[in-house]
């Protein structure tokens, strides 16, 4: 995907979210290569337990990739990085959902963010020919098993509250030159409604259909079009900036534009790299220089924004990038480390 969401999931952290045991990440907005689903991070059980934000709505997890690198560095007596790290760990980030492990993870990850009174934020992220065969290639085999694979995720989250982004550039995909076109498109509307459908059973759960970025040239009457062929009527609105760099003004006034051409639809904006705003061009894919966004919060003060979300989990690679880059969901620390350094210099 050359201008969306690439790369997130975690691989192999799958088996480290529900059994303890390690893993090494892989894939994201969801999966990297062909691998996994985004995890819980890698050596379950060795987190710091971090206390949950006072006047915070999300959850903030102490299995996440990043707390478990903060562990580690403390383990090594790295103690500054351990303390910028954790300008990342200590924040709500989502957890992406890919093919492995999908339903216990949602379980699990919920049930823990009910029992600390936060709501649990997912990325739902196994749609059939996901990321056009790029760095996340991957997503259900076809259109039976994404629908058993969704309402498996359903089921698990019950009747606990959860927000659900769903599916990254799935929809903006489909009007690119990806080739996701004609029966095909067809069928990827039909199983975005149907999943927007089945999450909606749940009367506490909120879905927002990713909506592409600003600089991914859509126009807002097409997308808007597709968007309503996915289900956006029945969804609490769209998601914007999935894994992306655009800065806060810009975002907003993109999602205002679509929102109006969906009769006021509301929308959250991923904000988890947008401090230094994007690099420019294409840039897309690990740029330099960048930094954390504003933090996760359902007190935007702007009108039909309804939060700020770390739907991109900082620190996480977003692939190879032809540079020979850590895969994509992999978490890279030295990139890490550059977004919250950055973020700390802004002020």
């Amino acid at each position: 995907m050359a201008r969306g969401a690439v790369g997130a999931l975690l691989a192999g952290a799958v088996l480290a979210a529900v059994s303890g045991c390690g893993g090494s990440g892989d894939g994201r907005p969801a999966t990297g290569s062909a691998s996994s689903t985004p995890g819980v991070g890698t050596g379950v059980g060795a987190g710091e337990g971090f206390a949950q934000l006072p006047g915070q709505a999300f959850y903030v997890s102490d299995r996440t990739n990043a707390a478990h690198q903060v562990t580690a560095l403390r383990g090594q007596g790295r103690t500054a990085e351990a303390d910028a790290l954790l300008r990342i760990a200590a924040q709500p980030s989502s957890q992406w959902l890919g093919e492995q492990g999908a339903q216990e993870i949602a379980g699990q990850v919920s049930r823990r963010a009910t029992e600390a009174g936060r709501t649990a934020v997912f990325v739902a992220y196994d749609i059939p020919h996901r990321d056009c065969g790029q760095y996340s290639a991957g997503g259900a085999s076809d259109a039976a098993a994404y629908r058993a694979w969704i309402t498996g995720v359903a089921q698990a989250l019950g009747d606990r509250r959860a927000w659900v982004v769903l599916e990254p550039d799935a929809v903006a995909h489909t009007l690119d030159n990806c080739g996701i076109k004609g029966d095909l498109a067809a069928e990827r509307y039909g199983l975005l409604a149907f999943a927007v459908q089945e999450l909606k059973k749940n009367p506490n759960a909120r879905v927002y259909l990713d909506a592409g970025n600003p600089g991914w040239a859509q126009d807002p009457e097409e997308l808007a079009t597709a968007l309503r062929k996915s289900g956006i009527a029945a969804a609490d609105g769209f998601a914007v900036n999935v894994a992306n760099f655009y800065d806060t003004e810009r975002n907003a006034a993109y999602g205002a534009r679509l929102s109006a051409a969906l009769g006021g639809k509301n929308f959250v904006i991923d904000t988890s790299r947008s401090g230094n705003g994007a690099l420019g061009g294409d840039a897309w894919c690990n740029p330099p220089g960048r930094a954390l966004g504003e933090r996760p919060t359902t007190e935007t003060g702007r009108p039909g924004v309804d939060a700020y979300l770390w739907i991109k989990n900082p620190g996480e690679s977003d692939g190879d990038c032809g540079r020979g880059e850590p895969r994509a969901g992999e978490f890279w620390l030295p990139y890490a480390l550059g977004l919250a350094g950055q973020a700390q210099a802004a002020g």
